[in-house]
């Protein structure tokens, strides 16, 4: 094993999305660039939406992803630090993943500091201007009280309406994104807005789907992270700089 120094970032997997064939052959995808990572990663954030849905019943979770769930059991034993983010497809992981994974699980942002850089850490869902319709559903769907009504239903219900819903969702639809420029792309306004009380030198997203990288401000850049449909793109720091990559088995 080589010395580990890398910080991984990636998001949007949306295993278990619609087509299943297609999931399964993302995740083995995955798992390749996550064997390809192992010999050097001393953390890896995963930034939301891994799963396309994914809710922790008492006794139950969601059934498949074993190659990708063994794989993150593989670098956690290996001493690879995993953090897991809340997305608005699995914003109902509680606390399986840190028990059997050891994981943090990050609700909502992370502010992380290391190697003397701030970044700042957030699946992108909810932030910004617009959107007031999700904004309202995403404080109901987080409620306690939504959670234990959702876990009244058995689960061959509840998962199979999750299932019927990702059907209709835009990974499932493949819908193509555009960069809408920097006054209307949501993330770099709030990132903006952010900057104007307190300095970071990366903000790292996913949600958007699209991966960019662009300067914004004086000294500060932000990085959205895509998505593993199409683009199969991540960011590592290498302890200097902060790249977005994409991975191609061919590595």
């Amino acid at each position: 094993m080589g010395i580990r120094n890398k910080i991984y970032f990636a998001s949007d997997f949306h295993l278990g999305s619609y087509p299943t064939s297609h999931s399964l052959d993302r995740e083995r995808r995955i798992v390749a660039w996550l064997d390809h990572i192992k010999t050097d990663a001393k953390e890896l954030y995963l930034v939301g939406d891994i799963f396309d849905f994914w809710f922790e019943y008492a006794s139950v979770v969601p059934k498949g992803y074993i190659r990708f769930l063994g794989k993150l059991a593989e670098l956690a034993d290996l001493g690879v630090k995993i953090t897991l983010f809340k997305g608005n497809h699995d914003m109902w992981m509680f606390g399986y993943l840190k028990q059997e994974l050891g994981a943090e699980v990050v609700s909502n942002e992370k502010v992380l500091q290391v190697d003397g850089k701030r970044f700042y850490i957030h699946h992108g869902d909810g932030l910004g201007p617009g959107d007031a319709k999700y904004k309202f559903l995403k404080k109901i769907f987080r409620s306690r009280f939504c959670q234990w009504l959702f876990a009244r239903l058995h689960p061959n219900l509840g998962i199979g309406i999750a299932t019927r819903w990702s059907k209709h969702s835009r990974i499932a639809n493949n819908n193509e994104e555009k960069f809408l420029g920097e006054e209307n792309e949501w993330l770099i306004v709030y990132s903006k807005e952010i900057l104007q009380g307190e300095h970071y030198d990366y903000f790292i997203f996913g949600h958007r789907h699209l991966p960019y990288e662009r300067t914004i401000g004086n000294q500060s850049t932000i990085v959205n992270l895509g998505e593993w449909i199409n683009y199969n793109t991540y960011a590592v720091w290498d302890g200097v700089q902060l790249t977005l990559e994409t991975w191609s088995s061919g590595k």
